[in-house]
């Protein structure tokens, strides 16, 4: 279980430090490097100075359609010339200008907020982001349609920090609406971006409740993902005897690394060990092991 709870932490802590580490101070200058990468795909490097050392606030790899104005041509020939481009999202737009070539740039950016979509977060109560976090907005590309689908799923209005940790693990209109028609709505925003982090899919789902555990609990699916515990691997422990096995026994068998396989292998006779004994036996073996 304590395998399976820092899992989640490290997933969730994943989707924190992209949109925390996005609103570094913009004020004191953002400079970047781009050079293009294998495929068609341009690595983009956002770095700002704080006490006269560099850090990074954002890095990513874009399709040059979405750096618009970048000369291709010119980042990937010999020599230096001047270079442009600009990334243009919802909540703003971020321009960029240097010089580069030789497949490398570098130069300095800058920041203009949307002032529309400050008053459309403003009116659906999640209030005005500051400059730092209109470029955490924009690096997660935080949108309204995002928004909307939230009021209309009534979830309750996230703050800027929460809608950036939603759109970062990548929560979308269709994900919400298709959650909704399977009615395994996350009751929260921390559960609706639980089962983006882990990639809990309407598909997912509908995989166990044809394998016979139909309503689980959304913490139950949760711990299910989490451990990466299938169908396949409860059909495995089916067709050797073990009839329906409850969700926190799974959890607690997949923790211990318990397989149809190892229970084979510990079998004495016609009779099946009891999940507890396998879960005993395990820990014994591990132990010997280690000595």
């Amino acid at each position: 279980m304590t395998r399976m709870l820092a899992f989640i932490a490290a997933l969730l802590l994943t989707a924190i430090t992209v949109s925390s580490a996005c609103v570094a101070n913009t004020a004191q200058g953002l400079q970047f490097t781009i050079e293009p990468r294998n495929g068609d795909d341009v690595h983009v490097r956002f770095i700002r100075e704080s006490n006269g050392r560099p850090e990074s606030n954002w890095e990513t790899s874009f399709r040059p359609s979405e750096l618009q104005g970048l000369d291709m041509t010119a980042l990937k020939s010999p020599g230096t010339r001047e270079l442009r481009f600009a990334i243009v999202r919802d909540a703003g737009r971020v321009d960029c200008a240097g010089s580069g070539g030789n497949e490398m740039a570098r130069g300095t950016c800058g920041l203009t907020p949307n002032a529309d979509f400050n008053r459309f977060l403003a009116s659906n109560g999640i209030g005005t982001p500051t400059e730092e976090q209109t470029f955490g907005l924009i690096a997660v590309n935080a949108d309204r349609e995002l928004v909307t689908a939230l009021a209309r799923a009534r979830y309750p209005a996230p703050s800027i920090e929460k809608l950036m940790e939603l759109a970062a693990v990548e929560v979308t209109p269709t994900y919400i609406d298709a959650l909704a028609r399977e009615d395994y709505r996350p009751q929260s925003l921390d559960g609706l971006v639980q089962f983006a982090a882990l990639n809990i899919t309407p598909e997912y789902i509908g995989s166990f409740i044809r394998a016979g555990y139909s309503n689980l609990p959304q913490d139950d699916l949760v711990q299910l993902k989490a451990l990466d515990i299938t169908p396949e691997y409860i059909a495995g422990f089916e067709r050797i005897g073990y009839r329906h096995l409850p969700v926190d026994t799974l959890v607690q068998l997949k923790a211990m690394d318990i397989t149809p396989e190892f229970v084979r292998a510990v079998q004495q006779g016609d009779n099946l060990p009891s999940p507890d004994h396998l879960v005993e036996l395990r820990a014994v073996t591990r132990g010997l092991r280690k000595r």
